[in-house]
């Protein structure tokens, strides 16, 4: 590789920035041809918000206008529509912002999503997320969302209780989930409205909803009394969760 002699180094920094001329074996890097994208893509493409969503025939999607209290919402959202799910499972309220257009094609089946400014950033973030809710909801009104939580430990059991003595009930003929997770008493959690647990084992948990959202975080409510450690592998995983376990630090 060469190099610049000092005296020719200290004359090119004398100089103006717009005199400077470069040397012969520096412009083939700094030439104009060489200024490159990182990428030539639209950014419009999103291959979550994209993908078209198959409506089972069980489950109606309708569209109706938002309340005024639900109008104006938070930040840059505007709620304008509410999506109405019903399904054999129950019934689910999606917000839709107003830059979200969704249309349903009865025929086929099919519904999809786009936006009305795809060089909008927020706009092109909350495409793909409104429409995974969208999703989710349908797949929840039709067959239900499920959490399998499993239990590692000596001495580490669940059971589902009708009553508790540390926790209050917080709507009529709520049930609990008393833990046994290593503690020198049980662990209480009431179970949300909407949620249905159950023990087919003593180590295993069973959570079926309709929202995904309420199942998945319930779960992980659980999961923190006793997060699985990596060097014996005890705690509560959930649905198969699998950690990698350490080595022992031996002195």
């Amino acid at each position: 590789m060469s190099f610049l002699p000092q005296r020719c180094a200290r004359k090119l920094l004398r100089e103006p920035f717009q005199r400077r001329s470069l040397p012969l074996f520096l412009t083939p890097a700094f030439s104009p041809s060489r200024v490159q994208c990182f990428s030539s893509t639209s950014p419009a493409q999103s291959r979550v918000g994209g993908a078209a969503i198959s409506v089972p025939p069980e489950v109606s999607l309708n569209l109706i206008d938002a309340p005024k209290d639900v109008t104006q919402s938070r930040g840059k959202e505007i709620i304008k529509l509410i999506a109405q799910i019903k399904g054999p499972k129950g019934e689910l309220m999606l917000n839709i912002p107003s830059f979200l257009n969704v249309e349903h094609d009865a025929t086929t089946q099919k519904t999809t999503l786009s936006i009305s400014d795809p060089d909008n950033p927020h706009q092109r973030a909350m495409w793909g997320t409104i429409r995974a809710h969208l999703q989710n909801h349908i797949i929840g009104v039709s067959e239900g969302h499920i959490c399998i939580l499993s239990m590692v430990g000596v001495g580490y059991r669940a059971t589902i209780e009708t009553s508790a003595t540390t926790v209050a009930p917080t709507y009529p003929g709520q049930k609990f989930v008393s833990l046994k997770v290593g503690f020198s008493h049980p662990i209480e959690l009431g179970i949300p409205e909407g949620i249905e647990a159950s023990t087919p084992q003593p180590t295993r948990i069973l959570l079926e909803g309709v929202e995904k959202q309420k199942v998945t975080q319930f779960a992980a409510q659980i999961r923190e009394w006793r997060r699985p450690e990596p060097y014996k592998g005890k705690g509560i995983f959930v649905n198969g969760e699998t950690i990698k376990l350490k080595a022992k630090k031996i002195k």
